[in-house]
């Protein structure tokens, strides 16, 4: 695939809930992939369509696609966190444009987040850069940020196995991509719509 100018304007539309069919823009950036429509839908219709009352955690925003659905689909309040500027700012726009008043947008590294977050949340959405060693990092130390029952979406470039209190409930693959819709705790109820 040839590559673009940094100029480039992409996009992604919203596909449920109060923003359906708006569009998102985003810039071209290294390691910046959207996750496709047809896993996004997957994954709402695991977690079930009403989301109102979760806190929810996107901790390599990227585009917002995750996060700004969530919102779209009533959650209470969603925490983007994003590294590089130019989808940061991206997303602070895409923020303004949608009147995204419970979306609250960071601009810092995931461990470095993670290490000054007190905040439990119900979902948070892990789609880190691939062959960094992301998921070694982040599976240990993300127990302490969830919430009882809470689940963790996570896209990667293998298949996850249960490990550290996360147990795999679903997952597919798309193309290369394996994804996976992670349990938090041993009990057997989540207080998620949609329970899975």
């Amino acid at each position: 695939m040839a590559q673009r100018s940094n100029k480039t304007t992409n996009q992604v539309r919203i596909s449920g809930g109060e923003w359906r069919s708006r569009l998102l823009r985003f810039p071209d950036a290294p390691g910046l992939r959207p996750t496709p429509d047809r896993v996004r839908q997957t994954l709402f219709n695991w977690l079930g369509q009403d989301l109102h009352g979760l806190n929810c955690l996107d901790l390599f925003a990227g585009t917002g696609a995750m996060g700004f659905e969530a919102l779209s689909r009533g959650a209470r309040s969603v925490v983007m966190v994003e590294k590089s500027p130019a989808a940061y700012k991206a997303l602070v726009e895409n923020r303004k444009q949608l009147k995204a008043e419970r979306a609250e947008i960071v601009q810092r590294d995931a461990l470095q987040f993670l290490a000054q977050n007190r905040q439990p949340f119900d979902i948070v959405f892990l789609d880190p850069p691939y062959n960094q060693g992301w998921m070694d990092k982040l599976l240990p130390v993300l127990g302490r940020h969830l919430a009882a029952g809470a689940m963790v979406y996570a896209e990667a470039e293998f298949a996850l196995a249960d490990a550290h209190d996360l147990q795999v409930a679903k997952h597919g693959k798309a193309g290369n991509v394996f994804y996976h819709l992670l349990k938090f705790g041993h009990d057997q109820d989540s207080h998620l719509p949609g329970n899975v």
